[in-house]
């Protein structure tokens, strides 16, 4: 580990997607249960980020237990005629704790840019939510060895100038990976999470120190306990592994103490 993760708690948050009917809460309710059992990984965060469907029946039941709740998406208003989108203060009011903003799939399905992404932290922040932000690069992008300089643009474009270690969490998802199957090398993990750190530090300060660094790339029971161990990762993102209980569990028991 590195010297500024020693106060940094980790955040293992799970991001379901567009999947999961009501029958997919059980799937939640069994990581409420397990997570909240005493000693269960107890120096880590557990979030997971259902559709927009199930943030407030999610929030119910998890009120009181470790498990967080976030959203997946937010719109930049706070209210107003845009049909279909729900609000940072509408997620909140759901009982939601945070918000993922500028996930790689909205970028490339929704064409999202830095300057969009970073309206929607600052809506989180205005409601009082937790921003995940998420920046990446694509398989082109990491062929032409364009990886730390696309990094560091959508760090410098898509992060606010409020941003504190309380409001913000970074999420580092190499594109090229989500869904393949493929993982970076711990080298690559390393080298990309420590050259964030060097710029949320420098823009920062102790702010940047403290902030987050999620990874997010097919992380899985199998490969959790060396992604996390790597320096300047405080915890992960997950996409399909965080649908079943079992294995996102294996992936939050890479922190058991």
């Amino acid at each position: 580990m590195s010297e500024f993760d020693k106060e940094v708690r980790p955040l293992v948050a799970g991001n379901w997607k567009m999947f999961g009917l009501k029958a997919a809460l059980e799937q939640a309710l069994q990581v409420r249960d397990t997570v909240s059992a005493e000693g269960f990984s107890a120096n880590t965060d557990v979030m997971i980020c259902p559709p927009a469907t199930l943030v407030m029946v999610l929030g119910e039941l998890s009120g009181g237990s470790r498990l967080l709740v976030g959203g997946q998406d937010c719109h930049a208003a706070a209210s107003g005629a845009h049909t279909g989108d729900v609000s940072a203060e509408m997620l909140k009011d759901a009982g939601a704790a945070a918000v993922i903003v500028g996930h790689s799939e909205r970028r490339a399905d929704h064409g999202e840019l830095d300057r969009d992404v970073q309206t929607k932290a600052v809506a989180a922040h205005r409601a009082g939510l937790t921003a995940i932000i998420c920046i990446g690069e694509t398989a082109g992008q990491r062929a032409a060895d364009l990886t730390l300089e696309v990094v560091r643009r959508q760090l410098e474009g898509s992060v606010p100038d409020g941003a504190t270690a309380a409001n913000t969490i970074i999420a580092y998802e190499p594109v090229w990976a989500i869904g393949t199957g493929l993982t970076p090398t711990p080298d690559d993990v390393e080298a990309v999470h420590g050259a964030i750190r060097v710029a949320l530090v420098q823009r920062f300060g102790e702010d940047g120190a403290g902030m987050r660094i999620l990874y997010g790339g097919s992380v899985k029971p199998g490969n959790a306990h060396e992604l996390m161990s790597i320096a300047n990762v405080n915890g992960a993102l997950v996409g399909g592994a965080s649908l079943k209980a079992d294995d996102f569990l294996g992936i939050i028991g890479a922190y058991s103490s």
